[in-house]
């Protein structure tokens, strides 16, 4: 007979989850029966709904973290076990909306220049200049770099959705010098071991410190990237659904944040401190 973790396997498999999310989600299903030392299906509303506030209260988990496991035990509950009272009335995490950091393009060029080398350099010129995320850079392939069309084919990105994205001149540029100096063969950034792609942590290691030679003191991670290129995109015109597409969202939703962050409509707005003031009555004098 299949364990509960079994089944979960085969339901994630089948609606084909993430390798990522799967791990994920058994990480909650183990802490849930670590918690307890019960299985889940032991377990009732009260107690997981105990479960979810002491991760909060006791664990700190961020809300990202909270949110992931609150997704994976109502897919424990509904999808695999059959028992999606358990959580029904366990309403989603409130989420907290923070506005994107943005960097602005001479902060993006002094970043690039910071560069410890070439490859980091490619690679953060890539990111930037197609909205890519981390973990897409590092899965981009030679054959993924269109230069003909000037397009860049992100395969598998989030979602495990394909997408098209721009492929900038500049970086067209930096990619070939890239070429000559490291002939990489399949992946684009290959790893220390030329049969696997290089570690996000590494991009991500390359960003900060380069933000740190640069001098950027302001809040910034290598995702910082992906929402300037859209900010700067917005502000210089290009409407809201292209950006939709390129970044690969499904909703349009998720891209109007950058509506908040972009100074395009912003700076076209006056102060009412600034406005024309109506002028002021003038005073009266008696005659002498």
């Amino acid at each position: 007979m299949e364990t509960y973790r079994e089944q979960m396997q085969r339901d994630m498999v089948l609606r084909n989850l993430s390798p990522k999310t799967q791990y994920l989600y058994h990480n909650a299903a183990r802490a849930l029966e670590d918690h307890f030392g019960r299985p889940p299906d032991q377990l009732n509303e009260d107690e997981v709904k105990a479960f979810l506030v002491s991760i909060v209260e006791d664990r700190k988990l961020s809300q990202s973290s909270l949110k992931i496991t609150y997704s994976a035990l109502r897919f424990l509950y509904e999808t695999t076990l059959k028992k999606g009272w358990v959580i029904d009335k366990i309403p989603y995490p409130k989420t907290v909306k923070a506005l994107p950091h943005v960097l602005d393009k001479s902060e993006i060029h002094r970043l690039i220049e910071a560069s410890v080398n070439l490859r980091q350099k490619a690679m953060l010129m890539l990111t930037y200049s197609a909205g890519l995320r981390a973990r897409e850079t590092a899965r981009l392939k030679i054959i993924d770099i269109d230069s003909k069309r000037m397009l860049i084919r992100v395969e598998q990105g989030k979602g495990n959705k394909d997408r098209y994205t721009l492929l900038s001149q500049t970086a067209l540029e930096t990619l070939r010098e890239y070429w000559k100096e490291y002939r990489p063969k399949v992946w684009l950034f290959p790893g220390s071991n030329p049969e696997h792609y290089v570690s996000v942590s590494y991009i991500q290691v390359g960003f900060k410190r380069a933000k740190a030679q640069a001098g950027i003191t302001r809040p910034a991670t290598c995702h910082t990237l992906r929402h300037s290129f859209a900010t700067h995109l917005l502000e210089a015109g290009t409407d809201l659904h292209t950006i939709q597409v390129l970044l690969g969202h499904s909703s349009i939703r998720t891209t109007t944040v950058y509506l908040h962050v972009s100074k395009k409509n912003l700076a076209r707005v006056v102060s009412p401190l600034d406005l024309e003031q109506p002028e002021k009555p003038r005073k009266k004098f008696k005659p002498l």
